[in-house]
């Protein structure tokens, strides 16, 4: 298996893997994925996001499954770390172990904290994160203000 960061050729199936992924959340309906604006915040003058893809042994062409990510600064432990915003695997190469190895790569870029959230109810990914080490936060309830 390899993992690799993304490059502008993987554009089109990074945006078929994002709506496939809003599909399997059953949130298809809520996106609204502007390419160009998708495509500037990973490849423009000035990126703020990021992206690693899983490709299976057997076929090294194929993109199975990316990881999408930006950077985060903590105040409390002074470094730099990693927000996980989507992680998805085509369904047809799950159980295969390219989650756990893009996660093993963004663990490797940074010393700070990886975080990410899971939605209520999903319990094959809590499981799968609680596998690999990662807890639960605690005590802190998320808020989102979004744009009018």
């Amino acid at each position: 298996m390899s993992v690799r960061p993304i490059e502008p050729a993987d554009f089109e199936e990074i945006c078929a893997l994002l709506l496939a992924h809003a599909a399997h959340e059953g949130v298809a309906d809520r996106v609204r994925l502007d390419r160009q604006e998708t495509y500037d915040a990973l490849f423009g003058d000035h990126p703020v996001a990021r992206a690693h893809i899983a490709t299976p042994p057997d076929a090294p062409d194929v993109i199975a499954g990316f990881a999408l990510w930006y950077p985060t600064f903590s105040s409390w432990d002074t470094r730099a770390g990693i927000w996980l915003e989507d992680l998805y695997i085509k369904p047809e190469y799950r159980r295969y172990g390219l989650g756990r190895e893009l996660l093993s790569a963004l663990r490797s870029l940074t010393s700070g904290r990886v975080e990410w959230d899971v939605a209520h109810g999903n319990d094959g990914a809590e499981k799968f994160y609680r596998s690999l080490g990662a807890e639960p936060v605690g005590g802190w309830t998320r808020y989102r203000w979004s744009a009018p």
